[in-house]
């Protein structure tokens, strides 16, 4: 297979194309502090999740179960099971996650609070 080189390009931009960029970056830079809050906000709820997770397989393998024993007591497949416990940015159901725990004698919770109460002020 024959290797391709890779080319900058140096083109010079327009007025209007300077103007455009300049009005995107501006656009970034006051969206910014959002944008972080935003994915912070995600990642919290990410480890949320990761943190459930690890508790019910914590849980499962202090009761001595096996991902077949999940299985039957749930119907979720293995292969699901082992991907979730093992994914690093899980994403179940709420169905799933109360269905596993009920398995391994534990209830999901939800509560509801507003985003002030998690972000801090």
């Amino acid at each position: 297979m024959a290797q391709r080189e890779a080319r900058s390009v140096n083109k010079k931009l327009t007025e209007e194309e300077r103007q455009r960029h300049r009005r995107i970056r501006e656009q970034i830079e006051n969206e910014r502090a959002e944008l972080i809050a935003r994915g912070k906000r995600v990642q919290a709820r990410h480890d949320t999740l990761r943190q459930a997770v690890a508790t019910l397989k914590a849980t499962r393998k202090a009761l001595g179960l096996t991902l077949a024993d999940i299985n039957a007591r749930t119907g979720i497949e293995k292969s699901n099971l082992s991907r979730l416990e093992n994914d690093p940015n899980p994403n179940p159901t709420i169905d799933t996650l109360c269905r596993y725990a009920d398995a391994v004698g534990k209830e999901i919770v939800i509560t509801l609070v507003d985003p002030t109460e998690v972000d801090g002020p």
